[in-house]
């Protein structure tokens, strides 16, 4: 598990590899990642966007960024827990993902930016 705390926010991730698919007659490694977000802070926040960078050892950089995660923008309380799983297709069986989260701390207003510490998109059978 990979973790990183940002003013007071701390986030888990768990990945998982689900095997391949086929599109378009071409193959996907098909990725799982499962985040939690841990308010640690003394604050109430409210997660509003996501920016993902996605490396793919075989294709070049994407971008992806858009309003909350999963279609949700939660908000978290002191001691809060959030967790999502969603996934991603690669073409290559090894990459990575990183990004961050813009939150809004409740009382303030004041907006800021919480890392997605790296992680590695990995077959487990390409480390043998």
């Amino acid at each position: 598990m990979i973790n990183q705390i940002t003013k007071g926010i701390k986030i888990s991730v768990e990945t998982k590899y689900n095997g391949t698919s086929s599109r378009n007659y071409k193959t996907y490694h098909i990725f799982e990642y499962a985040i939690t977000i841990e308010n640690k802070s003394l604050e109430t926040v409210k997660l509003t966007d996501r920016l993902w960078k996605i490396f793919d050892s075989l294709n070049t950089l994407q971008i992806v960024s858009g309003s909350g995660v999963v279609g949700q923008t939660p908000t978290l309380k002191p001691n809060d827990l959030y967790t999502y799983s969603s996934g991603c297709f690669l073409e290559s069986n090894i990459g990575a993902m990183k990004g961050f989260y813009t939150m809004i701390n409740m009382k303030t207003f004041e907006q800021f930016k919480v890392t997605i510490p790296t992680f590695q998109l990995t077959n487990p059978t390409t480390l043998n």
